[in-house]
Order: structure tokens, then C-alpha cells, then sequence
């Protein structure tokens, strides 16, 4: 088999090349490890989120799944046994302390190319019988449609919306894609990791963390054509890239909790 194959090779090289000097930083945070941040992302094969953050050993703890959604509390504590998301949000910003939790979604997702197509069919839940990855995204993806349904043609889809951030007085307005320089799928993927910061502000055991401000929610959009990565600002209520320039005025905003309602 092909793909094993070249998954066996590949840790053989990871132990002649990388081994060594993983199990040395393996060796200084075992004891006492300290996660910097909870990172949401898709689960696509392009998405090599560890490599364009460059995260080190115990640094980071990642969270992948289809479309990089954080299920909302009030569909999530249906569920017997809860989810995989809110679990690690609570391992890591409850259990390890960490006060930075980031969405990042990405251009071309096909998760999110699939909810722009049933955008229009999202009550047909005859379709959900044979299509796993269509049930998810129409039980978790339905508030990302309605907010994107808000946009207008007129202004190239670009808003502005308005979304919830850390607290219902952390709201701030988003511009989307302003520049017109990416697809409307990809538009509508912006505007879900927007939302992804809202439904994880919905989880009562963050509740405090985030009005004490021990906890700061932010999103990011990888384009997999450029190798660009964006992060949102709330002070210029879009997404900007993250290069030596903008590291400043990025890092300035994303330690700031100002509202900025339109």
C-alpha cells in the first residue's frame, strides 16, 4: 500500500533525523509543561498548522476536525458524553490554564465548500442519512449560514457583521474579504471562524475565565495557495496578514479588549 508506505518512511526518517532532539524537549516539559494556546483548525491534509505556527513540543494543543467548529453549548449538552471540543477547551483553558484559544480556518475547505453548497437545502435532513460529514455540518454550521446569509452582493459580501467575542460586551463588526480577493466559499469560511469565537464564549465553564479576561479568544485564516496566514483585528475589523509589518499592531489588538461595534 502506497500510503503506508510512505508514512513508514517517513518515520524512519523522523528517527534518524528528528528523534533525538525531540525526546531531549520531550525531557524539559515533562514535569511541567506550559501550553500556550488551544488551537482549532480543519482537518485538511494542507493544513500543517504545527508547521506555519512553528510550535515547539508542549507549547500548543491542537484541535482538528472538519470545517474547525466549536459545537455551540446548547447543541453540544444534547449529546450523551458531550464532544471532543468542548473537552479540550476545558482540559486546556480550565485543567492546564491556557488563555489563548485561536479558530483558523483556511481557503479552498472542502467542509466549507460543502455548507456553501447546502446553504439552501439545510433542512434536508433525508440527505444526512448517508453523508456523516453533511449531518455535521448542517447541526453545527446552520448559525455560520444565517450570519453569512446577512451579507450583500452589492458590497462584494464583505459586510459589515456583527459577532460576539470573549462576552456579550466584547461584540466587535467584521468586514469580510473588503479586497474581494477571495472565493465566496471562502468568504463564508472567514465568517465561520468568526462564529466559532462566539459559540465557545457559549460554554458556562469559561463564563468566568472570560469576563476576568484570563481567556482571549482570536481567529485565523490560512490560504493554502499562498501560504499566507491572516489574523483577525478587531481595530480594523478584518482579516490582516500576519508579516513583520503588521506583527505590532497585530499583537497590540489581539492583547485589547475594545469593543468595535459599526
Amino acid at each position: 500500500m502506497p500510503g503506508i508506505s510512505h508514512m513508514l518512511k517517513g518515520i524512519l526518517r523522523y528517527k534518524k533525523i528528528d528523534q533525538v532532539h525531540l525526546v531531549e524537549q520531550f525531557k524539559q516539559v515533562r514535569e511541567n509543561p506550559e501550553p500556550l494556546s488551544v488551537f482549532f483548525t480543519c482537518i485538511d491534509s494542507r493544513v500543517l498548522a504545527s508547521r506555519f505556527t512553528n510550535s515547539q513540543v508542549g507549547e500548543t494543543f491542537f484541535v482538528r476536525n472538519a470545517g474547525n467548529i466549536v459545537p455551540h453549548v446548547k447543541i453540544s449538552s444534547k449529546d450523551i458524553g458531550g464532544s471532543t471540543e468542548p473537552g479540550a477547551l476545558e482540559l486546556g483553558c480550565v485543567v492546564n490554564n491556557i488563555r489563548h484559544v485561536v479558530v483558523c480556518g483556511h481557503s479552498d475547505c472542502k467542509a466549507m465548500n460543502m455548507l456553501y453548497g447546502i446553504k439552501h437545502d439545510m433542512c434536508n435532513h433525508a440527505a444526512c442519512s448517508h453523508s456523516p460529514l453533511r449531518a455535521w455540518l448542517q447541526k453545527h454550521g446552520a448559525p455560520t449560514v444565517k450570519k453569512f446569509a446577512k451579507l450583500s452582493p452589492e458590497n462584494n459580501f464583505s459586510g459589515p457583521l456583527i459577532f460576539q467575542g470573549e462576552t456579550e460586551e466584547n461584540s466587535f463588526a467584521a468586514y469580510i474579504d473588503p479586497e474581494n480577493n477571495f472565493s465566496l466559499p471562502d468568504k463564508l469560511s472567514q465568517v465561520n471562524c468568526l462564529q466559532q469565537l462566539q459559540n465557545i464564549a457559549s460554554y458556562p465553564f469559561l463564563r468566568e475565565k472570560l469576563m476576568r479576561d484570563e481567556v482571549r479568544l482570536h481567529a485565523m485564516f490560512f490560504d493554502i495557495y499562498t501560504g499566507n496566514v491572516y489574523m483577525f483585528s478587531r481595530k480594523e475589523k478584518q482579516f490582516i496578514e500576519i508579516c513583520k509589518e503588521n506583527y505590532n499592531a497585530l499583537l497590540k489588538d489581539a492583547d485589547s479588549l475594545e469593543v468595535n461595534e459599526e
